[in-house]
């Protein structure tokens, strides 16, 4: 049965549908807040602005001063701000450090040292001509997602084999992990419960539940496996009459009971669970990588990471470098980022900026991110973040903030290249996939940033969607090029499916100002 904003939502974009190719001659503003002031949308608050992106003339504006909500627009901002201060060329450097003396026969007697450099996928996302792999549906999401195809241990082994091909035959030391690159902090708004310079995987257990026949066991695969990871898995596969229903749940670290049934037939299940420990895991990971390149270590894989065994920063320049890891460009690493909005990639952002200026905090990056904004002729004191992926209650800007943003980017010859190429286009790709069905003529013609978040109503049910937000460029039908923001704030909605509805309403709001410009 369709929850009344649904039905509210079908029946109104049905009329709309109607009206606007009935009267395509009808003025931008017209058709807009035809759509805007009806239906779902009239207890909500709209912030829109639609300008020419070469010229800055407004096409279309509604409270374009005021501040919204950006939920993951915000990532515009930070992405755009990372990318000014490392280039898109950059480069993540992971080295592994001997910490002690290599004899003739290959034996290390010390650590191996792994110097956490911050790369965000440290070789586990390895696609196709360099790029970054990534899917609509990616695996931070959990339930739902869609795993990448390549090997999460990918950078792992190739360091173990370079730690061998440099002649170290057996570490009868320890295996450590540094990751003091800037100090741990606790993800804010939208994003993971820690941040840390080491990140394998995302920092996330994939389980993917795969149904059997009715009455026997499903198949339940984890990923990346290891012996640092228990895993006691009961899924019984059910009749398709019966729903599917799975739990993940930690006892203790390193430990996870999966439980459930799952409906035969069905496509398989995936489940996330975030890793408590990331060094810890990341060391035991690389134990195991590099017995498998035929390293032997006498260090257990089940210990904990020994961060007082950790040598003083300045003495890595006096230690030879037995391995190092590349990463993909950065703009890689941006374009995953927007593409699927990934929190933790995002929120990670000021403290890598931090630590390029010698500094360690969140606070610290974002003041960087501040002066880059300075920089950009905005006035940051218009606008406020209390993180970098969206969802923290202090995240606030306006439409011609925003669009400002955009328009600055466009004359970055250095930037503007690879910043659009990170953006989801309509239609196509990342979050804006299935925006606008197939046959809408703004499909594959707008680059831009979604924005989604909101929160429980305990008291009535359903939720109360704080933002639904969308920014970025769009080539007109009539070929203009275009910048725009639209946010959208506070809407009661019953279902998923409601708050679904909403973003495939900012999708008609650009196709009809892509049919009228």
């Amino acid at each position: 049965m369709l929850s009344a904003f649904t039905a509210r939502s079908a029946t109104l974009c049905g009329l709309l549908l109607a009206a606007r190719l009935a009267t395509a001659t009808e003025p931008l503003a017209t058709q807009i807040e035809a759509f805007v002031d009806q239906g779902p949308y009239q207890n909500g608050q709209w912030g829109l602005l639609v300008t020419d992106l070469k010229t800055g003339d407004v096409l279309y504006s509604r409270a374009p001063d005021k501040l919204f909500a950006p939920a993951s627009v915000t990532k515009v901002f930070s992405v755009a701000a990372a990318l000014d201060a490392f280039g898109p060329d950059y480069r993540f450097e992971t080295p592994i450090y001997a910490h002690g003396k290599i004899d003739s026969a290959g034996v290390l007697d010390g650590d191996l040292v792994l110097v956490a450099s911050g790369d965000p996928t440290l070789g586990g996302r390895a696609g196709t001509n360099g790029e970054i792999a990534y899917t609509t549906s990616d695996h931070i999401y959990g339930e739902g997602a869609v795993l990448t195809r390549g090997d999460p241990l990918a950078g792992l082994n190739e360091l173990a084999l370079a730690v061998r091909s440099a002649g170290v035959h057996h570490v009868r030391g320890d295996v450590l992990v540094d990751d003091r690159l800037f100090d741990h902090a606790k993800g804010s708004g939208s994003g993971p419960s820690l941040l840390t310079p080491i990140i394998v995987n995302d920092n996330l257990i994939d389980i993917t539940v795969t149904p059997a026949e009715a009455g026997a066991p499903a198949q339940v695969v984890c990923r990346p496996t290891s012996v640092a990871l228990v895993v006691d898995a009961q899924v019984q596969t059910v009749s398709d009459d019966q729903s599917t229903k799975v739990t993940v749940t930690a006892p203790d670290e390193g430990s996870l009971v999966v439980r459930g049934q799952i409906t035969e037939g069905r496509k398989p299940v995936v489940h996330t669970h975030e890793i408590e420990a990331p060094a810890s895991f990341a060391r035991s990971l690389l134990i195991e990588a590099l017995r498998r390149a035929d390293v032997a270590v006498d260090a257990s894989p089940l210990a904990k990471n020994r961060t007082d065994r950790l040598p003083a920063r300045d003495e890595y320049g006096g230690m030879r470098r037995v391995a190092q890891l590349t990463s993909p460009p950065f703009s890689e690493s941006a374009r995953l980022i927007l593409k699927v909005s990934h929190n933790l990639h995002a929120s990670t952002l000021p403290l890598l900026m931090a630590a390029k200026h010698g500094e360690r905090t969140l606070v610290d990056g974002l003041k960087h991110q501040r002066n880059f904004l300075t920089e950009a002729g905005i006035d940051p004191d218009q606008i406020s973040f209390g993180g970098a992926a969206g969802g923290d209650p202090a995240d606030f800007v306006t439409p011609r903030v925003t669009v400002a943003l955009l328009r600055y980017l466009s004359t970055r010859n250095d930037l503007f290249a690879p910043f659009e190429r990170a953006l989801p286009v309509l239609g196509e790709d990342g979050t804006l996939a299935h925006a606008v069905p197939p046959d809408s003529p703004a499909r594959g013609k707008v680059q831009a940033k979604t924005g989604t978040m909101y929160w429980s109503n305990r008291m009535s049910g359903g939720a109360i969607l704080t933002s639904k937000a969308l920014a970025g460029y769009m080539t007109s039908a009539g070929g203009r090029r275009l910048a725009f923001a639209f946010f959208v704030n506070n809407i009661p909605t019953k279902t998923a499916g409601d708050r679904d509805q909403i973003g495939k309403a900012l999708g008609q709001l650009c196709q009809i100002v892509y049919e009228s410009s």
